[in-house]
């Protein structure tokens, strides 16, 4: 039987929103896309078939809602009095976890959203190719670099006495 949707949302919300920050960064348009998701998720929640990979489900949705934002921003321009002298931090995260954030983001392309899917929405690489395209093979390469690459990035910041930031 499929379980009540109150229940998927707090089951996988934490999981989509993931999903959002790593394709949006912190902030207001991942937190619109978490949103849109689960409303989207709502109106096709009667008509889910009862064997659905639910967490599945919501990451593709998530990553479509995700996609729509990107879309968004590239064709409209958000007018302000003044232009920040520096980019504004990732919504209430702390240090650590902005630099987390920021260091995804600077993943190439592929390896970000292969990270994203992989790692924190949990899809398995077959279903990440799906999205993105190319092979498992490819994905899991993708994901294997990007977290190399973040490693690195996190050894190379450790302090002097070998503590890690």
């Amino acid at each position: 039987m499929k379980e009540p949707f109150e229940r998927a949302v707090r089951r996988h919300g934490a999981t989509v929103l993931r999903v959002c920050r790593a394709v949006l960064g912190p902030g207001a348009d991942a937190d619109d896309a978490w949103s849109e998701t689960f409303l989207a998720a709502l109106k096709a929640w009667p008509g889910l078939d009862e064997d659905t990979n639910v967490e599945a489900w919501l990451v593709r949705v998530a990553h479509r809602k995700a996609i729509d934002i990107t879309r968004a921003r590239a064709r409209h321009a958000v007018p302000v009095d003044e232009v920040p002298e520096r980019p504004a931090a990732g919504g209430g995260l702390d240090a650590e976890g902005a630099d987390l954030w920021r260091a995804v983001g600077e993943l190439p392309e592929r390896q970000r959203l292969a990270v994203a899917y992989h790692y924190l929405g949990g899809l398995p690489h077959a279903d990440t190719a799906e999205l993105i395209g190319g092979t498992a093979d490819a994905v899991r390469r993708a994901a294997a670099d990007g977290i190399k690459t973040l490693r690195k990035r996190y050894l190379a910041g450790e302090t002097q006495e070998g503590a890690p930031r």
